[in-house]
C-alpha cells in the first residue's frame, strides 16, 4: 500500500476504504476490506458505525499501528469542550487508544473552538493528525492563518467531473493534503460507463472506476472509495499502472467546474447540516 506524508511527518495510505452509509453489515465490509489490503478506514460520528469499524479493526489480527483510522466531529459538537467530549465518545466507540486522523466534518459552528481542542488532543497524543472536511479554500486559509497548527488534510469532493484544481493549489500552500470523498462521483453521471474513462481504461486493462481513482492519485490526491461489493473493492485497490500525460489531459477536460452532489457554500446546505442532530 502506497503512502504519503502529512505535514507533521505522519504517513497516511493513499487509498482508503470509506464507510459512509454503511450501517448494515459494516463490520463485515470493513473486515473484508482489511483482508483485501486496505489499511485506511474512514468513518465519522454521523455515520453511526464507529463501533462496527472498531470491532473489525480489533478482530483483524493486524497490528493497530498498521491501520490508519479516520473519524470526524459533527457540527452539533463543535466548540472546545464539546469537541473534547465528542472525541472521547468516538474513541470509546471505536475501542482505540488513539485516532490517526480527526477531522472537523463540516465548515459550520464553532470551528475555532474545536480546533483548539484538536490541537490539544494532538499534543497529548490522542490523535496523530488533525484536519477538516468539506472546507473550501477560503475556510482553510482562515483556519490556517488564525491558529497554531494549520489543517493537515482536507477531505473534499474530488472526481473527474469536479476537479477543484484551484482549491488543491491553495491547500498545498499551507501543507494541507487533499483527500477525495466521492472519488467516483457517488456513481452519478453514469461514471462507470464514461466514454473517456472507458477508452483510457482499455489501453491499461482497467475499468473506468480504476482510471478515475488513478487520475486523482497521480495528481497527488488521496482517495477513499466506498463499496459494499467485494469485487469492486478489489478493483479499487488494484491500481498498479500509470496514466500518461495525454490520459491525464483527456480526463482534465471532463471537469464541469461545479458539484451536482452538494454545495457547502449554499445557505440551504448550511441550514440543513447545522440542524441535523446525531444525538440528544
Amino acid at each position: 500500500m502506497r503512502k504519503l506524508i502529512l505535514s507533521n511527518g505522519v504517513e497516511m495510505p493513499t487509498v482508503g476504504f470509506g464507510t459512509f452509509m454503511l450501517r448494515k453489515d459494516c463490520e463485515e465490509h470493513v473486515a473484508d476490506a482489511l483482508r483485501q489490503g486496505y489499511r485506511l478506514i474512514d468513518t465519522a460520528a454521523s455515520y453511526f458505525n464507529e463501533e462496527a469499524v472498531g470491532r473489525a479493526v480489533k478482530n483483524s489480527g493486524i497490528p493497530r499501528e498498521k491501520i490508519f483510522v479516520t473519524t470526524k466531529l459533527w457540527v452539533q459538537d463543535t466548540g472546545t469542550e464539546n469537541t473534547l467530549k465528542a472525541f472521547e465518545t468516538s474513541r470509546k466507540a471505536l475501542g482505540l487508544s488513539y485516532i490517526d486522523l480527526y477531522l472537523i466534518h463540516q465548515p459550520y459552528g464553532d470551528i475555532f473552538g474545536s480546533w483548539r481542542a484538536m490541537e490539544k488532543l494532538l499534543k497529548e497524543g490522542f490523535v496523530r493528525a488533525i484536519g477538516v472536511s468539506n472546507f473550501s479554500a477560503d475556510r482553510v486559509v482562515d483556519l490556517a492563518l488564525n491558529t497554531n497548527i494549520p489543517p493537515m488534510a482536507d477531505q473534499i469532493e474530488l472526481h473527474p467531473y469536479f476537479q477543484q484544481e484551484k482549491t488543491i493549489a491553495e491547500l498545498r500552500k499551507y501543507g494541507c493534503q487533499p483527500q477525495a470523498w466521492g472519488p467516483l462521483c457517488e456513481g452519478q453521471k453514469d461514471i462507470f460507463n464514461d466514454a473517456t474513462l472507458c477508452s483510457i481504461g482499455k489501453t491499461h486493462g482497467a475499468t473506468a472506476a480504476q482510471i478515475a481513482l488513478k487520475w486523482n492519485l497521480q495528481r497527488g490526491v488521496a482517495v477513499i472509495p466506498r463499496s459494499a461489493d467485494k469485487g469492486h473493492r478489489a478493483e479499487d485497490i488494484a491500481l498498479d499502472f500509470e496514466l500518461t500525460e495525454e490520459d491525464m489531459q483527456r480526463i482534465s477536460a471532463l471537469d464541469m467546474g461545479h458539484s451536482e452532489i452538494i454545495d457547502h457554500r449554499c445557505a440551504h446546505t448550511a441550514r440543513q447540516l447545522i440542524n441535523l442532530k446525531i444525538h440528544d
